[in-house]
């Protein structure tokens, strides 16, 4: 068997300095980077039932063959577990291994384990080292890069607050191996594929070109190609993250279709997957944002069109109004009755506007109508 290609070796925008992250095809070169990092010694490495059956062993045999002695805790799956309760379970579990300062935890799953695991570790003590291991392509591109760490709060009428609870704590290192992603169902590909385009069309045009030429085998076993397309996505966004780490300017643009989507994933109780949320909320916003003349109708077109192209909804289910108004209001990103939207100017420029809350009832209209 031919030996595994050394991976592509970056650096991520992580508060005041960077991180690093390696990008290559599989688990087995986990262990030495995390020694590499963090030296050996005791870790925790937490995962959901889905990701132990595939990729588990693998990631304990890295681990063991570099000289760490890790113990496993597996998480409950799907985004309705990332409550408080299940983040509290984690941290008592954490007791019960008598957990130190020097104890990293690795966060093998996809953004809802990299969520509760790093908020577990921003915690813990008052902090200590994770290491973010996706096997989504979602997090591969979006939740394991820029520090983000929370869990949702459950709220009356059955609403979630989504990210409500949580805190930023960067990873000491992102391992990503993309050959996890032969275990995805397609659709969980799909959902990855709506934030690849989200940061092509805020802030990448050449990308944004990449995917319209590409061609399905960017999605298929072995992935050829896939490897440039998510070095140029977390490139991307860690250039953002750098220029505004705590989310109070330039990085407001990363919730691209993120404003709609947040309340079509509240209204539609977990029903939807949070990818497919993005991408019907981008089509809301990026048609709002022509209604409003922000963007240039044939922009939103050419967005359209990339969405389907992919298999990506541009369209919502049937759901209720009343719910979606209640989750725009418990929206975490409100700030004195006002929302950051994000307007589409180009493809691959945007600009983040503010808007009163009344303003994203309109864009709700466009989600609304797009469903008749």
């Amino acid at each position: 068997m031919a030996a595994e290609a050394a991976p592509v070796r970056m650096r991520v925008a992580a508060g005041p300095t960077t991180r690093p992250l390696l990008l290559g095809a599989g688990l087995a070169g986990l262990g030495a980077a995390v020694a590499a990092e963090l030296g050996t010694g005791r870790c925790i490495v937490t995962c959901p039932p889905p990701v132990a059956r595939h990729h588990l062993g693998a990631a304990l045999d890295s681990l063991r063959a570099a000289g760490h002695a890790p113990t496993a805790l597996v998480l409950p799956d799907g985004e309705t577990s990332k409550t408080p309760a299940t983040w509290l379970r984690l941290l008592h579990d954490l007791a019960t291994l008598e957990a130190d300062r020097a104890t990293p935890l690795i966060a093998l799953g996809g953004g809802v384990t990299g969520d509760l695991t790093g908020f577990a570790a921003a915690c813990w003590q008052r902090g200590v080292p994770v290491v973010q291991v996706p096997t989504t392509l979602l997090a591969m591109v979006d939740a394991s890069v820029g520090g983000k760490t929370a869990v949702d709060l459950p709220l009356a009428g059955g609403l979630h607050g989504r990210n409500m609870v949580g805190a930023f704590h960067h990873p000491r290192l992102v391992y990503v191996a993309t050959g996890v992603l032969a275990t995805l169902p397609p659709v969980e590909l799909r959902c990855g594929m709506a934030e690849i385009i989200k940061h092509a069309a805020i802030g990448d045009a050449a990308l944004f070109d990449t995917l319209e030429a590409a061609g399905p085998e960017l999605l298929a076993p072995p992935f050829p190609g896939l490897a440039g397309v998510l070095a140029r996505n977390v490139a991307f966004k860690s250039s953002v993250v750098a220029q505004d780490e705590r989310d109070h300017g330039a990085r407001a643009a990363l919730n691209f279709g993120h404003t709609v989507g947040h309340a079509v994933e509240s209204a539609a109780g977990g029903r939807l997957r949070h990818g497919l949320c993005v991408a019907i909320g981008m089509v809301a916003e990026a048609r709002y944002g022509v209604a409003q003349g922000w963007t240039p109708a044939p922009v939103a077109d050419r967005l359209v069109a990339l969405l389907s192209r992919w298999g990506l909804p541009t369209a919502a289910p049937a759901l209720d109004a009343g719910a979606l108004r209640a989750a725009i209001i418990a929206d975490k990103k409100r700030e004195r009755g006002k929302l950051r939207a994000v307007a589409l100017e180009r493809v691959g420029r945007s600009v983040v506007v503010s808007i009163e809350v009344p303003r994203v009832y309109e864009m709700l209209h466009f989600l609304l109508s797009s469903a008749e």
